[in-house]
């Protein structure tokens, strides 16, 4: 068991969430704002995505990650900042007989191109998907070849950004134990991602199979979505892993009651202390994932 506990707090997403709970945060203000609010119930980091302010879907646009990370800069609130750089591997296949009929929902660019303000802003942390999913019951699939991988890979580490590997299947972490071997990463962090249609899917006996094949020594967390969002927490810390909360993955604090990421980070950090764990605070969470120091 694990009892000195990183929470990360996943506090927007991209997906179809927003006009579903009233607490999802949209704008670069409102995203800063719910960073603020994780950081003083207790979380360690923050984990960004940035929203388009008119429409409320997902960007890519660096322009608005800036200005998210300003916004957390001047708040004076101490947190690290995890910028996703999985946006930009879209795909949704056309109907029927015509696959090649790209939908609306596609969002396809390069693996460089998915870096852009990963480059230009240097957060402590980023993302990278480490595989091919197929995204939900529709015809939407989520691209991210072994090619492109090892791009994406080699510029994290030339960039100096700690990576954080996220695994949504049992061949993503085996892909992901290969570009250790080839030397593309550096000493990156593992997030076991669990229960989104179709992956691996959020229960005990499939947690403990990738906590069993993570290299050996590696700072892992991991997370289930909706209701087994703190089932698979207090799991995590039963193996020795770290946590991941907020509203990308769960709307509910309860049946019937919105959460708000600052109530899902207070409600994980109860859960630690009855499991007899703490969290750790920024400057202990630094220290143990050996970030570098930012200005």
């Amino acid at each position: 068991m694990n009892r000195n506990v990183i929470i990360t707090c996943a506090l927007t997403g991209a997906g179809d969430t927003v006009g579903k709970n009233p607490h999802v945060p949209v704008t670069p203000e409102q995203i800063a704002a719910a960073a603020v609010e994780a950081a003083q119930a207790g979380a360690t980091v923050v984990h960004c995505h940035v929203r388009d302010p008119k429409t409320g879907k997902g960007s890519r646009d660096t322009a608005l990650y800036r200005e998210v990370m300003e916004r957390i800069r001047d708040s004076g609130v101490d947190i690290i900042v995890n910028l996703t750089a999985g946006m930009g591997g879209d795909l949704e296949i056309g109907p029927g007989e015509n696959p090649t009929r790209f939908g609306d929902a596609t969002d396809l660019v390069g693996p460089l191109a998915r870096l852009v303000h990963v480059e230009a802003l240097l957060p402590d942390i980023c993302t990278l998907d480490c595989g091919t999913l197929n995204f939900g019951d529709g015809d939407l699939i989520y691209v991210s070849t072994p090619a492109a991988l090892r791009t994406g890979a080699k510029r994290i580490t030339e960039l100096g950004v700690k990576a954080e590997l996220e695994i949504f299947d049992t061949g993503h972490l085996w892909f992901a134990k290969q570009m250790l071997a080839e030397g593309l990463l550096e000493n990156p962090l593992f997030q076991l991602c669990l229960g989104i249609p179709w992956g691996a899917p959020a229960d005990t006996t499939t947690m403990k199979a990738m906590v069993d094949n993570l290299p050996p020594g590696a700072t892992w967390a991991g997370f289930g979505i909706g209701r087994m969002q703190m089932p698979m927490a207090a799991q995590a810390v039963l193996l020795g892993g770290h946590v991941r909360v907020g509203l990308e993955d769960n709307l509910w604090l309860d049946k019937g009651v919105p959460a708000s990421n600052g109530t899902l980070v207070e409600r994980v950090r109860q859960l630690l202390g009855n499991m007899g764990a703490k969290a750790m605070t920024p400057a202990e969470g630094r220290a143990a994932m050996g970030l570098k120091a930012r200005g």
